[in-house]
């Protein structure tokens, strides 16, 4: 009788005790910005070695109908964050875009505007009077205009090729791309059997930036701060063993994302490596650099604080 009593005891705490288990995992939902690739790759290390585990998250990952739908649902509050690019943030914050940085994953400028070799295009003012792509609208093709700008293009047509990079160049549909990635399609389009070119942006004019970042908009600052503190916590944890542990981490990720092709997926991830970012905190002075840049290039209409965006 003592026993079963006892027993019944035991049982009764670990109900009681079950509930706060339960809360102790806080839910996050993060939007990538294009289709999960090896530029995210920290993301999946972080959920396989159980760094969000271990900071009490659950994190669940989507990918984005469109290339500008992931800020505009993290400052409406129907993500907790979303990954999202510098020049992209401040000119959502110069729009009046409620938004705060949480996060870095990608520290350089991984963006370039894209050709291909053997069509009369050596230097950038070779593009006068050329059909232009660019990937992100309301990001490229400002980014476009500025580089245009800076490097004696007066006359250009602006092309809206969304993901279509590869094939819209190896069409003839336009002659050039603004935002392909050196790390990743210039990868996929050798093995296509094309020669490229690139230009990038930070040797043009452009002044050096995060390309990849974390955003939240101003419920999830509130109601989810230690949570967002977690997630820091736990990418930057996931890069330093990405670093420790390149060929663990690449299965990690394909072991997640079956679909990537694995070839190209390791050639670009060798790329990527470098510029992941060591830190996750921000170079203030850095921000407004750009952000002042902005203003005066005309990517943003009014002069952006960046202290009011960053953490």
């Amino acid at each position: 009788m003592q026993k079963r009593k006892w027993r019944l005891v035991a049982l009764a705490l670990c109900v009681l005790a079950w509930p706060s288990v339960a809360m102790a995992t806080e839910r996050l939902t993060l939007m990538l910005d294009w289709f999960p690739n090896v530029d995210h790759l920290p993301l999946y290390v972080a959920k396989k070695q159980g760094f969000f585990a271990d900071a009490g998250l659950t994190v669940k990952i989507i990918s984005p109908s469109q290339t500008s739908d992931a800020l505009k649902l993290a400052a409406t509050d129907k993500v907790d964050l979303a990954i999202s690019y510098q020049p992209q943030t401040i000119i959502a914050a110069a729009r009046g875009l409620d938004l705060v940085v949480a996060g870095r994953l990608v520290a350089h400028p991984l963006t370039t505007l894209l050709f291909l070799e053997g069509h009369g295009i050596d230097k950038p003012s070779d593009l006068q009077g050329k059909k232009i792509g660019y990937t992100v609208p309301g990001l490229m093709d400002v980014l476009l205009e500025a580089f245009a700008r800076l490097n004696g293009i007066e006359t250009y047509q602006a092309i809206n090729v969304g993901f279509n990079i590869v094939a819209s160049l190896t069409a003839g549909q336009v002659d050039a791309v603004m935002g392909p990635f050196k790390t990743y399609e210039t990868v996929t389009m050798r093995h296509k059997g094309y020669a490229v070119g690139y230009f990038e942006l930070e040797k043009h004019g452009i002044p050096d930036y995060d390309e990849l970042l974390f955003v939240c908009g101003p419920a999830a600052r509130k109601t989810k701060a230690a949570a967002i503190a977690g997630f820091r916590d736990a990418v930057a944890q996931a890069i330093r063993y990405v670093r420790a542990n390149p060929e663990q981490a690449l299965e990690d990720y394909f072991s997640q994302v079956p679909e990537a092709e694995r070839q190209t997926e390791t050639q670009a991830f060798e790329l990527t490596l470098p510029y992941f970012a060591h830190s996750q905190d921000h170079d203030r002075q850095r921000w407004q650099t750009f952000a002042d840049f902005a203003y005066q290039y005309g990517l943003i209409d009014k002069p952006v604080d960046v202290k009011n965006i960053l953490p």
